[in-house]
């Protein structure tokens, strides 16, 4: 079991880098479970990327399905990650819905419609993003911190739409809602053909503000929360400064914070966990 969790440990280095990063700041005994649950995440993230069709996709994301529901343990045991996965579960009592529902907002991956509006972008960074910060909140300080979690969730995963739009366009994919590009009279044809226009400024200036928001909403129950429990929140401490840096470029190109500035802004709100959202 202990090469499981080291296989986890090594994805999420990888695929993950941030996350990895924050997990350093977790008591030793409890990282390796964290390891597995973003291991878990970062399978799931792939995906699209992996199975390059909706059928395939959706086949993968039932098997994590089954495996959660303890219905392929054979072959759970044969993964490393979804052998990990299994055992935190167990140890650390995280929720079997929780789970599954963050498996099946990923079925939006699979596929090419647009996000609808912003309250399904919302449901979407909700059962993703916020999901995954209260789990790890539950993994190293068995509390789920579910007020600091949602509202620091949706802001991460708006900074992250953003800064993946052109790779999303690329792919054919739409995550900024079909209602905002609307009201802002942007086309997707556009979008597709990496044209750029003041309506897409406007539109994505409007999702920076919403994260502000978040942000907003989050901090006192952020400064609030135990001690142990920080690690959990800390890469939303790289959102602020990404959204000054989205906000100087085009949202077709937008800038990305280099590797060592985000390594030291997760260090600095470790210290100060009033810096993850203030």
């Amino acid at each position: 079991m202990q090469d499981a969790f080291a296989y986890c440990g090594e994805l999420v280095r990888t695929m993950d880098r941030d996350r990895f990063i924050a997990s350093l700041f977790v008591p030793l005994e409890r990282r390796g479970a964290l390891h597995a649950l973003y291991a878990f995440n970062a399978e799931l993230a792939r995906i699209r990327d992996v199975a390059r069709a909706a059928l395939p996709g959706e086949i993968r994301l039932q098997w994590w399905i089954d495996v959660i529901n303890g219905e392929r343990d054979g072959e759970a045991n044969a993964s490393p990650v979804a052998a990990a996965l299994l055992a935190t579960i167990d140890r650390h009592g995280l929720s079997p819905t929780t789970l599954t529902d963050l498996i099946e907002a990923r079925r939006f991956d699979l596929y090419e419609e647009p996000m609808a509006n912003f309250a399904d972008l919302e449901t979407y960074a909700r059962r993703t993003s916020s999901a995954l910060i209260s789990l790890s909140a539950r993994i190293i300080a068995a509390t789920h911190a579910a007020e600091a979690a949602e509202p620091a969730g949706i802001a991460w995963a708006i900074a992250g739409l953003l800064h993946a739009l052109p790779a999303h366009l690329a792919r054919g994919q739409l995550y900024l809602p079909s209602e905002l590009l609307e009201r802002h009279q942007v086309h997707a044809h556009d979008l597709f053909a990496g044209r750029s226009s003041t309506g897409l400024e406007s539109a994505a200036a409007e999702l920076r503000a919403a994260a502000r928001r978040q942000l907003a909403a989050a901090h006192p129950h952020v400064t609030a929360l135990p001690p142990a429990a920080i690690p959990a929140l800390l890469p939303a401490a790289l959102v602020r400064l990404a959204l000054d840096r989205l906000e100087r470029s085009d949202p077709l190109a937008p800038a990305q914070l280099p590797a060592w500035r985000r390594q030291w802004l997760i260090w600095r709100a470790a210290r100060n966990p009033a810096r993850i959202t203030g």
